[in-house]
């Protein structure tokens, strides 16, 4: 039964990691698999559609892309000609939204597979042999999930992911955890090791040569009991600290490094040197550990203070913000980074990730403790330093403040002040900043919290006629600042600011590509972003 046509589709959004479930669906369907024809597309591409398919897979992958997943799943049914039976979609927005998905009824008739590939193909993919689907005798066949990924189709697709020289891979799978703002305990639930990471690396280097990098995407590897031998397990396979790669061929030797792309527990490393004397060993770059709220400021000092002690001293963290915290437990986190920079002689680079429930399908969720214009504020701060928040503390002071009162009253400057700041602070020739702080200065407490409430009430295009609900005169006066500058003005001033060359690229982070954060949704629905797409490599910046 060889020789079908087989349909991969991953929906047109950003994303640094190519598509390990399709990956191995490639491979179950591949030449060393069931020997069919596999094509790989990333988006819309119609050539497809020119072909007739046997099975058309979808993945899925944030629940906040529900539109371009939604454009994909439309795509795929036509691809498939109308027949709704010949497509599958699974991954993680399909698994956390999964009632969601089953309620459309234009979708009705697909197959959405919920959780991990982890039974017979037949079982997991819900196959009915009494219909003589393809493949559907296949109920003792080596579980998709198992299978090593299929590298070769990244090379059917122009985009180019910001990691994919690397070996991707698990220990473990599931966590020890029960957080109420994760997905993990839903999709793959109680931690437990996973298939041998030495097969997977031999195999994938059998098969697609060798790779620079070791991707471990656990949840939480310092967790499993087995965390000394999986370490050992890493250095055997050749990935010990300062280890390079030098492919056949080539003149010059590449850095390797491990990311363990999830993050590690601060509340385990903080009870035992002896998980960072392990991480040491290793080519471990950077070490990313999670630093969710406030709460946890005893054990993660303390972890952070083990991993200098022995020589880990690029360092990175997750800050969710946006769930139970405040902008002043957010602010906290990051200042105290900047003081550990300063005092343990590290670099630390944090990445503010903003809290979505996991099964909506947008990006407008607003914390109990924050508001809607706050948000926009620390996103538009977040575009100017690409996501990341140095410890550099002269760039921190002026991008986010000093104290938390600085950084209260930056969230609550007029939105093109903060997208435009250098040209504000150093070239406007009317001074329109000064004129904002004078009438700023004169509002009370209870004016600013006014203020806020209504700037968070509507979208920017209607501060126009916040003035008739200004509660008080100094409101009222300080309202116009807020009104959003034309394209047209927004564009002659980006033209005069590049023409004048006063505009830098803020300090170096120092930080590759690959070693940023998955996701921190910077450009979505962001006309600034995309207005400038036209104006070269000039750019506004915080500092």
């Amino acid at each position: 039964m060889a020789n079908k046509n087989i349909l991969l589709i991953e929906p047109g959004y950003k994303n640094k990691y190519p598509p390990l479930g399709l990956m191995k669906i490639a491979q179950y369907h591949g030449p060393r698999g069931k020997r069919d024809r596999v094509r790989f597309i990333k988006g819309l591409d119609t050539s497809v559609l020119a072909e007739a398919w046997d099975r058309v897979y979808v993945t899925t992958l944030f629940s906040f892309e529900y539109t371009k997943t939604a454009q994909a799943i439309d795509f795929a049914l036509e691809a498939a000609n109308g027949h709704a039976d010949k497509v599958f979609v699974g991954g993680i927005a399909a698994s956390l939204m999964h009632e969601r998905f089953l309620s459309e009824p234009r979708w009705q008739g697909i197959r959405f597979v919920k959780g991990l590939l982890s039974e017979p193909p037949a079982v997991s993919l819900q196959l009915d042999d009494f219909a003589e689907e393809l493949y559907s005798d296949d109920i003792d066949g080596l579980p998709i999930e198992d299978h090593v990924p299929d590298y070769g189709i990244i090379d059917q697709i122009d985009y180019e992911y910001p990691v994919r020289d690397a070996y991707f891979a698990y220990t473990t799978r599931g966590c020890i955890r029960k957080c109420r703002f994760c997905g993990v305990p839903a999709l793959e639930g109680q931690q437990r090791d996973t298939y041998s990471l030495t097969s997977v690396v031999e195999a994938i280097e059998k098969l697609y040569g060798p790779k620079k990098d070791l991707i471990l995407m656990d949840n939480n590897v310092v967790a499993s009991a087995r965390f000394k031998d999986i370490v050992a397990e890493i250095r055997d396979l050749g990935f010990t600290s300062g280890t390079k790669l030098l492919r056949k061929g080539a003149r010059t030797a590449v850095q390797r490094r491990v990311d363990f792309n999830q993050g590690v527990d601060a509340r385990i490393l903080c009870k035992d040197p002896v998980y960072l004397r392990e991480l040491a060993t290793i080519c471990i770059s950077p070490l990313r550990i999670a630093f969710d709220h406030l709460g946890l400021r005893r054990p993660y000092e303390r972890a952070v203070r083990y991993a200098a002690e022995h020589g880990l001293t690029r360092l990175s963290n997750y800050m969710l913000y946006n769930f139970h915290d405040d902008p002043a437990d957010l602010f906290e986190r990051m200042r105290l980074n900047v003081r550990l920079n300063e005092k343990l002689g590290i670099r630390v680079w944090s990445f503010p990730m903003r809290y979505l429930p996991t099964d909506r399908p947008d990006r407008g969720h607003v914390g109990e403790k924050w508001t809607r214009y706050q948000l926009r504020s620390l996103q538009l701060i977040l575009q100017a330093t690409h996501g990341v928040v140095t410890g550099a503390p002269e760039f921190f002071k002026r991008a986010f403040g000093d104290t938390f009162e600085d950084f209260e009253r930056i969230l609550l400057l007029p939105h093109d002040f903060i997208f435009n700041r250098d040209w504000f602070e150093r070239l406007d020739p009317d001074d329109r900043l000064g004129a904002y702080y004078e009438a700023f200065g004169k509002l009370s407490a209870a004016d600013r919290r006014d203020l806020l409430v209504l700037l968070s009430s509507c979208d920017a295009r209607d501060f126009g006629a916040l003035a008739d609900r200004a509660t008080t005169e100094a409101v009222r006066r300080v309202l116009p600042f807020y009104v959003p500058m034309t394209k047209e003005k927004l564009y002659a001033l980006w033209e005069m600011q590049k023409k004048l060359g006063k505009s830098d690229d803020g300090p170096n982070m120092e930080l590759a590509e690959d070693e940023r954060v998955e996701d921190a949704g910077l450009d979505q629905d962001d006309p600034r972003s995309s207005a400038r797409a036209g104006l070269g490599r000039h750019r506004s910046h915080v500092a």
